[in-house]
């Protein structure tokens, strides 16, 4: 692999238990670079990789497959009426990008993951922890903070490339769960993909086994990354049949 013929170095983990898929071992493989340019990064991303903190990695698991690189073709996206529902009951929360993160935004992760993933390889958060995936040395992600008048209630970490966003993380109050904040912060991203004249959503990583993992089917038409390519909802569907 190389970006303006300059090669790349390119290693593998080696195996350890999955976070999503009981009795399943998960490999990585992962780009050993310290600096990466944004628009190699972005090719990357259309071959199924993801980000988190400085490390670029796809999952190369010996015996699964489960995870399914998903994007979203802003142009043709369509609300659902569960997502029209979404937006309307949240009318009265506002939005804002900002480019650096907060101790606000901490507290909010930190009491985020301590209610909702005590479970998870994620808990107890920490300061060092939330920099760890968030941040990179060689990117500065955008900061989509949503409010409840002064308060914060949720965060989109978002990474902003030539093309398109890339969704890394993003978290809410918890208390606040009949809001669907989770499913709110990704309709905030296609929008805010549109009003950057952007192409691509990147969501991440669709899991259909994982109760943590499947929701971004429900945004459609969504495109999957297989061996022929990048495959759109209905294009599988025809396949199935």
């Amino acid at each position: 692999m190389n970006s303006k013929s300059r090669p790349v170095t390119v290693g593998r983990t080696k195996t350890f238990p999955c976070s999503y898929l009981e009795a399943q071992q998960e490999q990585l493989m992962v780009l050993q670079e310290e600096v990466i340019d944004i628009g190699l990064f972005e090719q990357l991303l259309a071959l199924g990789f993801r980000r988190s903190g400085s490390m670029i990695y796809k999952p190369q698991c010996p015996q699964c497959n489960a995870c399914l690189p998903i994007r979203l073709d802003v142009d043709e996206f369509k609300l659902s009426k569960r997502q029209k529902r979404t937006l309307k009951k949240n009318q009265d929360l506002s939005w804002k990008i900002v480019d650096h993160k907060t101790q606000q935004q901490y507290e909010l992760y930190e009491r985020y993951v301590n209610n909702r993933h005590h479970d998870g390889p994620m808990y107890p958060a920490t300061p060092e922890q939330y920099d760890s995936f968030a941040t990179a040395s060689w990117l500065q992600p955008l900061f989509i903070e949503l409010r409840q008048g002064e308060e914060l209630v949720g965060v989109a970490v978002t990474d902003v490339l030539p093309h398109s966003l890339s969704a890394i993380y993003s978290y809410f109050a918890p208390e606040q769960e009949k809001r669907s904040l989770g499913s709110l912060l990704i309709l905030l991203q296609t929008q805010i993909t549109k009003m950057m004249k952007k192409r691509y959503l990147y969501l991440g990583y669709q899991i259909d086994e994982s109760r943590k993992m499947n929701y971004k089917r429900d945004y459609r038409p969504h495109q999957i990354l297989t061996q022929s390519g990048w495959v759109s909802q209905i294009a599988i569907k025809n396949i199935a049949n």
